[in-house]
């Protein structure tokens, strides 16, 4: 009886005590579930991608011609528009001709009278041959009407070439284009004193289609472009240059030029490599001096993983991370290898592969070993 009621109060406490336990449990598991993160992710799906160099360049003109006078005088005329376009050959200027037509005139008459005393001289010549023949003139008398024709002879030759150069300078008083393109401001005005072979030009024309874009890139890029050449990863014309698309102001530029790698240098300053393309110019959007970039394309990545640069994140020695849901909806933190930037994502090489699920957003929220719940509504599958 005694025994009985002892044990009693023992039992009720036990299924208390259990009670108690069961409901801490339960308010635990509610807890935990309470305390999962909402994260949104993307699952990781290899798609091919284009591969393309992209390099800085600035345009420069096919050919520059400073055109200077090469005859001296008064500039009497202008016969161009700044800013328009010239062909070859055109006349530009107009330098006072009359100086040079006098001696052209002047020429011209030393012209007719040296021929005059070589037909006096070479009739001489010629009666002193069939005297000398019935030796009814000496061999001196003969070697001097000789020497002389072939002296007047060389006269005329003189005098043809000053009538010449009497023509040349009359011509070099049109001052024509050496090559078409746009000409520039004019540095000289009608009634301006000219000098031949001045330091100053008088104007300036630049040629423009095709037109040169120079990109500077570091040694080890141009010898890894050189070699993807080579080994046929990029793509090569017939000539071996591989083609090029430019980028003007954010907007693609309409013709594709090519890399000339004959015209290779190296600036002294940097050690940085400048490497030409050339690309036609037809319309004349281009002009000297502009900023562009060149993108170069390296062919297909037919399996390229692509991570949004906001689910990246870099350690405090620079490293990139992602964080990854596994299948236990815990987090882990996974090291990568990025390659380059292809718009708003990164081009992973290492650390990813098919089918991981990367938090893209809410990563502020988590840390390795958390437990998080999937935004079904925001999360998607990579295309």
């Amino acid at each position: 009886m005694n025994t009985r009621f002892k044990f009693a109060p023992i039992l009720a406490a036990g299924l208390l005590l259990t009670g108690t336990l069961t409901a801490c449990s339960d308010q635990q598991q509610q807890q935990s579930q309470q305390q999962a993160v909402p994260v949104e992710v993307i699952t990781i799906a290899p798609e091919p991608v284009k591969l393309s160099t992209d390099l800085p360049g600035r345009t420069a003109s096919y050919r520059v011609a400073q055109v200077r006078p090469q005859v001296s005088g008064l500039l009497l005329e202008r016969a161009f528009e700044e800013g328009t376009f010239v062909e070859k050959g055109q006349q530009l200027y107009q330098i006072d001709p009359a100086v040079y037509e006098a001696q052209l005139a002047s020429a011209k008459a030393e012209v007719e009278s040296a021929k005059a005393i070589l037909h006096s001289s070479r009739l001489r010549y010629e009666r002193f041959q069939e005297l000398l023949e019935e030796n009814a003139v000496s061999q001196d008398e003969f070697d001097s009407a000789e020497a002389t024709f072939y002296q007047n002879k060389a006269a005329v030759s003189l005098a043809e070439a000053q009538l010449k150069n009497a023509r040349i300078n009359l011509e070099y008083t049109k001052v024509n284009a050496p090559i078409s393109g746009i000409v520039g401001r004019s540095n000289f005005t009608e009634g301006a004193l000219l000098t031949a072979s001045q330091a100053e030009p008088l104007v300036t024309i630049n040629q423009l289609d095709p037109i040169y874009v120079d990109i500077s890139q570091s040694s080890k890029q141009f010898m890894k472009l050189k070699a993807d050449i080579e080994s046929g990863r990029i793509q090569a014309n017939e000539k071996g240059n591989a083609m090029v698309r430019l980028k003007l102001n954010g907007l693609d530029y309409d013709q594709k030029g090519e890399l000339l790698f004959s015209e290779v240098s190296v600036e002294e300053d940097t050690g940085a490599i400048l490497l030409r393309a050339e690309f036609p110019n037809p319309d004349k959007t281009l002009y000297p001096g502009m900023f562009v970039r060149a993108e170069v394309s390296e062919g297909t990545l037919n399996s390229a993983i692509l991570v949004p640069q906001n689910a990246v994140t870099r350690d405090p020695r620079g490293r990139p991370y992602v964080m990854l849901v596994n299948s236990e909806n815990k987090i882990e933190q996974r090291m990568i290898t990025t390659d380059r930037a292809m718009g708003s994502d990164w081009l992973v090489t290492e650390g990813i592969k098919e089918g991981d699920t990367i938090v893209t957003a809410g990563l502020q929220k988590i840390r390795p070993g958390d437990t998080v719940t999937i935004d079904s509504s925001n999360s998607e599958q990579q295309q």
